[in-house]
């Protein structure tokens, strides 16, 4: 089979990614001067920075898994042809989607997820802001492209073009797209909701590329125009320190699971359960926030 020759996009991409946020920026700063934080812009590149540098170690371990499975248990192959990147299109963003769901419904991966919901802004900077914990693990749900058949640089490019489909759509200077791409993909609007904290809002629209999957899984809520999107946590972290931002609810999960006087069944389940759970039941779950949300405002939805 004919392997072609594809860059690192990611990469290449990055003085876009540069170009375009001091833009925006200048934009934001403008028009509301008083609303635009340049710390918190800074936090959020310094973050996407120390991602980089980050994956460039993770990415050994999960290009070595990927190839091993591909190169020894993969159960047919896949060529590198035009309908090969239509097929992992949606594979990819299927996977992605559960990956994605699973960083809000488990707080082992939410730890490494939560740095991508710490800002209280919303802004092309925003999509920079990025885990440095979760590639060492978060690659397990896209173990079944390997074993399906689809080459490895066919996976990692797919892979990158799904995160920069996802730069554009954090930006609050797109209102709604057409009706029928609102419909099929994801937006700035779907994926304002996905950013807030507000408890209609929580843990909705986890698409990658196709907002199809929300619709399809019982996860997609629209933007509201009587439903401002506060952005940020149920409980703000108030830092703009890279170091706390990238550890601060590992800790925060350990703390709680060592200090629980409780079973190692439930100490573990601190980890497996969604973020919220305690083992006496006081916690309250985006599930209880939300029905408690759409039980005192059901009209207006």
């Amino acid at each position: 089979m004919e392997i072609p020759q594809i860059p690192n996009l990611i990469y290449y991409a990055i003085p876009f990614f540069i170009v375009t946020v001091i833009f925006e920026s200048i934009v934001l700063y403008k028009k509301q001067p008083k609303n635009y934080n340049i710390k918190d812009t800074f936090a959020s590149l310094a973050m996407g920075i120390g991602n980089v540098i980050v994956n460039l170690l993770s990415k050994l371990l999960v290009v070595f898994i990927i190839t091993f499975l591909y190169e020894n248990f993969r159960f047919t192959t896949i060529p590198f042809v035009w309908w090969s990147w239509l097929l992992i299109l949606f594979a990819d963003d299927f996977f992605y989607y559960w990956a994605h769901r699973m960083g809000h419904e488990s707080r082992f991966f939410w730890a490494s997820h939560i740095v991508h919901h710490s800002s209280q802004k919303y802004n092309l900077s925003t999509a920079l802001r990025q885990t440095w914990t979760g590639g060492f693990f978060t690659f397990v749900f896209y173990l079944a492209l390997p074993l399906l058949g689809f080459h490895p640089l066919m996976i990692f490019t797919q892979m990158s073009i799904s995160l920069l489909y996802q730069y554009w759509i954090h930006t609050e200077l797109i209102d709604k797209m057409p009706k029928w791409f609102e419909a099929v993909f994801n937006t700035p609007s779907h994926h304002r909701v996905h950013h807030g904290s507000n408890p209609l809002y929580l843990d909705r629209n986890h698409a990658g590329i196709f907002i199809i999957w929300d619709k399809l899984f019982g996860t997609f809520q629209p933007e509201l125009k009587n439903e401002k999107v506060i952005y940020g946590l149920t409980s703000n972290i108030n830092t703009f320190n890279p170091i706390k931002i990238a550890f601060h609810e590992w800790i925060a999960v350990f703390k709680d699971a060592i200090s629980a006087k409780t079973s190692l069944t439930n100490k573990l389940k601190y980890f497996l359960k969604p973020p919220g759970w305690k083992h006496d039941g006081s916690g309250l779950l985006s599930d209880d926030l939300r029905k408690e949300w759409l039980k005192n405002n059901s009209k207006e939805t």
